[in-house]
């Protein structure tokens, strides 16, 4: 009801008159013309056609579902004018009731059964539904176009009390959705939810019945009749007429202001004097000002012009860039050219290592045959020297043979002895051999044990060295870990950290045009610390070099590490302009969708350091793959990632598409992340060391001891040998001298001549043979001299590779970073000479700007003056001029006001005070008007009040005589009160009037009287009363339905619900009755019956 008040004002008792059409109230927008309420017998019902209140608002259909204890009631299909709704209690009489309120959209306090939404959804149910349709009939019809004869009104109430609503017409088809659709609906009806006259239900009637208070039944009236909603309208008028008279008084005292405002600008405007011939002058030097910007211009284009032409003649950078691209194919070749000598280098030291076991084992048989030639030899020549010692006895025995005459007669006796004497030397001679033997075997196992002993001997001082170089390494890697504690740069060296405080001192004294970065490797860190040892293979050298800007700050750089650094072992510096962004790399980055780059693997806060490594090193194009194989197959076993050209593995191994490099690397010396555990492991390793060290030490002077003993051994059975020999040489001579001296006896001078030339014949073979063994043995010798010679080339060799390897090395590095460097520089030249290039097309594209801007200045000059203006003085001299000027007029004007805005606030001033006149004369016209017409509805709604409460206390009376009793109602209008007395029949003469002394049924009776007089003073489409008749006996219910059926009939367009549950078996047979006969709950729910009567 409240809505109406955001209208305008005279609009709401217009919307008013269309709710009480029974009083006939009918105002226009000049509210100038009140028609009398008419009166209820004429069976229309007050100003509504007979058309229009028959067809539209009736109810033809409710259906319920799942509706307060109801699973489905319905469809109930209801008459036009009069249905009874029976049936015993908590057959749903009651809920029909409440369905209609809540499914026309209803408030839950309205219907007096419950509090929430949410109550009226049956137990266990999730949703309820209610269908209520309405006619839509006649002239009067909503929407009919939209809607046709019938309108759906569907709502759904869900258990957690929200509900949603739908509009149908009667085909079915869904309109609206809206709340404000059925608002619009309901007023177009007529119909009043919260109106006990069109819906009473029990409470309410109890409450009416029960009530002591008169104050509340002639709220009750009121309602009923609308009467309190227009008084709240009128409240409202009232409230917003002060309101507006207030803002009328406030408007008046502000209208003076503007009134004095309006005149003082007004004298202004009259007083305003002329200043033409300043800004005559002031707009003469505009022109010149115009076309001196033209003459600027065209000087800027000459001269950008004449730029162009000296840029276009410019060939240094051409020049330049070609100059490095020779460089750079230089040091390529050279590179190219060292990269091979490396590659034949290692080639030959693979072939070397070949030669070198082959060799070995060579010289090996050679010294074996050797000394077995040396053994032939000695043999050899022992028995020459046996055979010449037999031939100088034999050729004594000759001689004194010639020199005595005869032989002593004894000779046989001493022969004999003689005989026996040689067969026992003989036998001596024979043992002497055979020991012989055995010592030359024992010589030549002695030898072959010696030299094993020495192999042995020179291999363990070899692993010996290899420990003591590692185990020094290692301690000063520990001792630099040890120190690196206190100061994390030590790990790069000793002299780091007073080389980087030199560097500071130095960029403070101004000496650096720009403070050098490094070491690289204090820059960097891992994001995944795993990766160190193969981040330090691909780095290398690197992770020591620093980073300068330009060639001057690496002058004094080298300077500085000169005092630390021997020279040639100084950190690498690279040289690179720095730069604050990191390169565009997103065309040559390696990308594999498992494998990282090096570049996303390490982390810098500068810039610089990753520029570098890109430029030097090129990690964006390095992926480092954990596992060997898979580092092979990805690189080897098909095409290699895209800009990917080389991979490193965990452990540190070089993976190149063609070839593939172990690293040396155990454990990463920079990037290592546990200072501690590194330590602890330098430790363990360095004990390990020394106790290898101690071991190969113990071993090789236990071999050294051997072999020392196994020499003294050889010596002495040598010796030995030597001393068998001279025995056996003994043996031999004194055989022969026995042998000789018996042959003295026997033989004469010439028998032994002849076997002297036998023994010469015997010697001369020996000597050939002794011969033939010097020759052989030299051969030998010279054999074994030659193998070994061969095999400490090839070693000498072996040894000096790595050290020929290095160098080159150094200088492959070298030639790449300066390969790099000139790379970087034909890219900084390539840079500059697309920005010359750049530079001119800008400059092209700057002059035709700007050629475009002096036409435009042109164009501008031309506009203000229309003659090209000769000017002499600056556009800084004209500028100043026009702004003198200008604070000269400024100056008149602030005492005189601008003449164009004196004007117009002139103008400003006087529309808006006619203006605020104007509306101040209209609103006051209004607030007058409104008082009049104000007045007028007071008065008519005085009247049409009185109208109304003497026709209900009419139509009250004339229902009480028809039950022969008597009573009264008294309206009080100022105290607001209503009293109803009721005298029974017979009980006349009582005073007691009061309807609280009446009977159950008599006070039913009463209530019905009440509310058809109400009925006869009012308007809806619809009535409903529920349970009217359940404390009336049967003679006031059979008076009480007649009462409803005269009324009824004379209102037969209207439709009446009534709800009892009573018998109604009595009542009269008619076609605008129809009965709907509820079953028992105790029977299936949900069925209606439907009876015609």
């Amino acid at each position: 009801m409240s809505k109406r008040k955001g209208k305008v004002i005279g609009d709401a008792p217009a919307v008013k008159s269309r709710r009480l059409t029974a009083a006939g109230l009918k105002d226009a927008a000049e509210e100038t013309n009140h028609q009398r309420p008419s009166s209820s017998s004429s069976g229309g019902g007050g100003g509504f056609s007979h058309s229009a209140t028959g067809d539209i608002g009736l109810i033809e259909s409710v259906t319920l579902k799942n509706f307060m204890c109801h699973h489905l009631l319905g469809p109930f299909q209801f008459g036009p004018n009069v249905n009874f709704i029976t049936g015993n209690n908590g057959s749903g009489k009651s809920a029909i009731l409440t369905a209609l309120i809540v499914g026309l959209g209803g408030k839950a306090t309205f219907t007096n059964r419950g509090v929430s939404l949410k109550d009226f959804v049956k137990t266990g149910e999730n949703t309820a539904d209610i269908t209520i349709k309405l006619r839509n009939r006649g002239p009067d019809a909503y929407k009919r176009d939209v809607y046709g004869d019938c309108i759906s009104v569907e709502h759904r109430i869900s258990c957690d009390g929200c509900r949603t609503c739908r509009l149908k017409s009667k085909s079915g088809q869904l309109i609206s959705n809206k709340k404000e659709e059925l608002m619009a609906i309901l007023d177009h009806f007529n119909i009043q939810l919260d109106n006990p006259v069109s819906i009473l239900n029990q409470e309410m009637s109890k409450q009416f019945l029960h009530s002591k208070s008169e104050s509340d039944k002639y709220k009750f009236f009121m309602k009923a009749t609308l009467l309190e909603q227009m008084k709240r309208d009128y409240i409202h008028i009232k409230h917003t007429k002060t309101v507006t008279r207030q803002q009328v008084e406030r408007q008046e005292e502000s209208l003076k202001d503007l009134k004095l405002e309006f005149l003082q600008k007004k004298e202004r405007y009259e007083n305003l004097s002329s200043f033409s011939e300043m800004k005559v002058v002031l707009e003469n030097l505009k022109k010149a000002m115009a076309w001196c910007l033209v003459q600027e211009k065209e000087q800027l284009v000459q001269q950008l012009k004449e730029d162009i032409e000296n840029e276009e003649n410019n060939y240094k950078h051409q020049d330049n860039l070609q100059l490095c691209q020779t460089r750079v194919t230089h040091i390529e070749k050279k590179l190219q050219c060292i990269r091979g000598r490396v590659d034949g280098l290692r080639e030959e030291q693979e072939s070397l290592s070949g030669d070198s076991l082959r060799l070995k084992e060579q010289v090996k048989i050679i010294s074996k045959a050797h000394k077995e030639q040396e053994i032939v030899y000695v043999r050899a020549l022992n028995k020459l020297k046996q055979s010449e010692q037999e031939q100088d006895i034999l050729q004594e025995k000759i001689n004194k043979a010639k020199t005595s005459g005869s032989l002593s007669n004894n000779g046989e006796t001493e022969y004999t002895e003689q005989q026996e004497k040689i067969s026992s030397l003989r036998e001596q001679l024979a043992e002497l051999e055979k020991t012989c033997s055995q010592l030359n075997q024992e010589i030549k196992n002695k030898h072959q044990a010696l030299f094993k002993g020495k192999e042995e001997r020179d291999k363990l001082r070899m692993e010996e060295r290899n420990i003591q170089v590692l185990y020094a390494s290692k301690l000063k890697r520990k001792n630099q870990l040890l120190a690196s504690r206190s100061n994390k740069l030590k790990r790069f060296g000793d002299h780091v950290p007073d080389l980087l405080e030199s560097i500071d001192e130095a960029y403070a004294k101004g000496r650096f045009l720009k403070r050098p970065v490094g070491p690289i490797g204090v820059c960097i860190s891992l994001k995944d610390p795993t990766l160190a040892v193969a981040v330090e293979c691909c780095l290398r050298s690197f992770m020591k070099a620093f980073c300068c800007d330009n060639y001057k700050d690496e002058l004094v750089l080298q300077e500085l590490m000169s005092r630390y650094y021997p020279k040639g072992n100084r950190p690498q510096i690279i040289v690179s302009p720095f730069s604050e962004k990191v390169y565009n790399i997103h065309g040559r980055k390696a990308h594999h969708p498992e494998y990282p780059s090096v570049l996303d693997t390490i982390t810098a806060s500068n810039p610089v350091i990753i520029n570098c490594l890109i430029d030097m090193r090129g990690i964006e194009s390095i992926l480092i793959i954990k596992e060997k194989d898979k580092a092979r197959k990805v690189m080897q076993q098909g095409r290699p990632p895209k800009n990917c050209r080389e991979a490193f593995t965990i452990e540190g191994d070089q993976v190149y598409p063609n070839r593939y490099y172990t690293s040396d690397f155990s454990m990463a010396k920079y990037l290592g992340g546990d200072l501690e555990t590194e330590i602890s492991m330098l430790e363990s390793d360095l004990e390990n060391l020394q106790a290898q060290l101690s071991r190969f030490q113990l071993h090789a002077t236990f071999v050294s001891e051997e072999i020392v003993s196994m020499e003294g051994e050889l010596n002495s059975t040598i010796m030995t040998l030597k001393k068998t020999l001279a025995s056996v040489n003994q043996v031999k001579a004194t055989i022969t001298e026995l042998e000789t001296a018996g042959e003295e006896q026997i033989d004469d001078i010439s028998s032994l001549e002849e076997v002297a030339q036998e023994n010469r014949q015997k010697i001369e073979a020996e000597k050939q043979t002794v011969h033939e063994a010097k020759t052989e043995l030299d051969k030998h010798r010279e054999t074994v001299e030659e193998a070994e010679s061969k095999y400490a080339s090839v070693r000498e060799r072996i040894d000096q590779l790595p050290e020929d390897v290095e160098p080159l090395k150094d200088e492959q590095m070298k030639l790449e970073a300066e390969c790099a460097k000139h790379e970087r520089n034909l890219k900084v030249l390539e840079n500059k000479l697309k920005a010359h290039e750049d530079n001119i097309q800008a400059m092209k594209s700057d002059l035709t700007h700007r050629e475009e801007e002096l036409q435009e200045y042109v164009a501008k000059a031309t506009e203000i003056s229309p003659e090209r203006q000769q000017v002499i003085g600056t556009t800084k001299s004209i500028d100043a001029e026009i702004t003198r000027l200008k604070r000269t007029i400024k100056v008149y004007e602030s005492s005189h006001g601008e003449h164009q805005q004196v004007v117009r606030e002139y103008a400003e001033a006087l529309a808006l005070y006619r203006q605020k006149s104007n509306q101040v004369r209209d609103l006051r016209r209004f607030i007058d008007r409104l008082d009049n017409i104000m007045s007028d509805r007071q008065n008519r709604y005085k009247v049409m009040r009185r109208s109304l409460s003497v026709r209900c206390k009419l139509y009250f009376n004339n229902f009480l005589i028809k039950m022969n009793c008597c009573g009264s109602m008294v309206f009080d209008h100022n105290n607001e009160t209503l009293s109803i007395s009721v005298k029974p029949p017979g009980r006349e003469d009582d005073g007691v009037s009061d309807m609280r002394s009446l009977s159950g049924g008599e006070r039913s009776f009463s209530t019905v009287c009440f509310m058809l007089s109400l009925w006869e003073i009012t308007e809806s489409p619809f009535r409903c009363l529920d349970e009217f008749d359940v404390y009336m006996d049967m003679h006031n219910r059979r008076i009480s339905l007649d009462l409803l059926l005269e009324l009824s009939e004379r209102q037969h367009l209207r439709q009446f619900v009534f709800i009892t549950p009573l018998n109604t078996r009595n009542l009269p047979k008619t076609s605008f009755i129809k009965i709907h006969q509820l079953q028992d709950p105790e029977r299936v729910q949900s069925e209606t019956g439907d009876e015609d009567v």
